[in-house]
């Protein structure tokens, strides 16, 4: 069985027949198999706390410390702290500061919004 990608838009719902008619046509010039389904019930959408209960802004820290190939230890020295504190981050027990998120986000190249 061929494995496939599930691509979720929204889209303003006037819009949703022209931008539908769109994707369509592109995808009939590729050989690519593809569904399209109808608007959806929207009591059958999970908000982001249910699907991911542990979700907090330090969990942004362990994928991007992985995307950068760096330890806590190699991250933590970096930031001139303590390896447990990189680690009580992640787990939601230490919070992050403004500055530190700026110092996460410096260290891990990204915005440091995605901390606070």
């Amino acid at each position: 069985m061929e494995n496939f990608a599930e691509i979720r838009l929204r889209i303003p719902s006037d819009q949703q027949y022209k931008v539908r008619s769109m994707i369509e046509s592109v995808l009939d010039l590729t050989d690519v198999q593809y569904s399209i389904e109808g608007k959806g019930d929207e009591d059958d959408a999970l908000s982001l706390d249910a699907v991911f209960p542990d979700l907090h802004p330090g969990s942004a820290i362990k994928g991007l410390r992985y995307r950068e190939n760096l330890t806590q230890a190699q991250l933590a020295r970096e930031l001139d702290i303590k390896r447990h504190h990189i680690s009580e981050m992640e787990n939601g027990k230490r919070p992050i500061g403004k500055e530190m998120a700026r110092r996460l986000a410096e260290a891990l190249n990204t915005d440091y919004k995605v901390f606070l």
